[in-house]
């Protein structure tokens, strides 16, 4: 039992390189990719248990202080974000499968990362904890009506199905570790806390191998396509980003906005991958896949850019 959970603990302090590996064997490696796809799902509702077995919700509520700033900001991620990349796909012409990644993925919830990514680079990670959690749990009563029921897109589900999928990915992991946490107690959670957050590690990059079946094909069949998916999954992570944080400036000031924007831009593709049908059109699926990319070099790519602005001192 030691052994296994030094091995969790080292998993935990290594994770920036696992994941990068995790991420790039599953396009380099194709049959560990297709040997792990199937286990996606299951994965992705092991991964939200354990996940939302270490938020504190009496810390999130407490953090709570400024009710109508976090309305504003869940808000503005989960119902304008989308339609802001729904106006920009049309204006832009993308009305094919691309088009409906980009809107689907700004329907999203922000990833469970967001508090980490904010903290590694320097900004406000208590509001990004408070969003992360909270629009995890509101994210299968907007992104469904959103994505199908307004915008129109085809996921070859229905609206009331995608709901409860999600609604079953979400809620499920949370009655699971609240179960948990009951039995286990608080004092046992958090000595085995940072073993918890290395299997989260290792969930992630099993994660990662099976989310990129399939994209080596794709890389040499249609290296254009690929590119281009690449290239808009950088373009919607970073124009959420500089968005949010534009918008939220002058309500929050300019640390919180910021914040605001990183965890904005970073959304959770896992759950869609872990709940949509096999019968959805593979391009949106591998576009999920591409948006895994900006998602983990977005924290290292973006602070040099933080610290210029509080060099400056935008960023107070």
């Amino acid at each position: 039992m030691r052994v296994f959970t030094a091995f969790l603990e080292w998993s935990a302090r290594h994770g920036g390189a696992l994941l990068g590996f995790g991420v790039f064997a599953g396009v380099l490696i194709p049959p560990l990719a297709a040997a792990t796809r199937d286990v996606v799902t299951p994965v992705v509702a092991c991964l939200m248990t354990l996940v939302l077995l270490r938020v504190d919700f009496a810390q999130v509520v407490g953090y709570l202080k400024r009710p109508l700033l976090v309305a504003a900001l869940l808000a503005w991620v989960m119902l304008a974000c989308p339609v802001l990349a729904f106006a920009v796909a049309w204006v832009t012409g993308m009305d094919g499968p691309l088009g409906a990644a980009l809107v689907i993925m700004a329907t999203g919830c922000a990833a469970t990362s967001s508090p980490a990514f904010a903290r590694l680079v320097g900004l406000d990670g208590e509001i990004s904890l408070v969003v992360a959690v909270l629009s995890t749990l509101l994210v299968p009563f907007t992104a469904p009506p959103l994505a199908l029921g307004l915008m129109g897109i085809d996921l070859a589900i229905s609206l009331g199905g995608l709901m409860a999928r999600l609604g079953l990915v979400v809620g499920l992991p949370l009655l699971v570790s609240l179960a948990i946490r009951r039995a286990a107690g608080e004092a046992r959670l958090s000595r085995y806390g940072r073993a918890v957050d290395g299997a989260v590690v290792l969930l992630v990059v099993l994660y990662g191998f099976g989310v990129m079946d399939g994209l080596q094909a794709k890389i040499l069949a249609e290296p254009l396509w690929v590119i281009g998916g690449v290239a808009l999954a950088f373009a919607g992570n970073f124009g959420l980003n500089l968005a949010t944080a534009l918008v939220m400036r002058p309500l929050a000031g300019a640390k919180v906005a910021l914040a605001a924007g990183l965890l904005s831009g970073n959304r959770n593709m896992a759950l869609y991958l872990a709940v949509l049908p096999a019968a959805t059109d593979s391009r949106i699926l591998l576009f999920f896949a591409l948006c895994q990319f900006p998602l983990f070099l977005s924290p290292f790519l973006l602070r040099p850019v933080y610290d210029r602005l509080r060099a400056v001192g935008l960023s107070a």
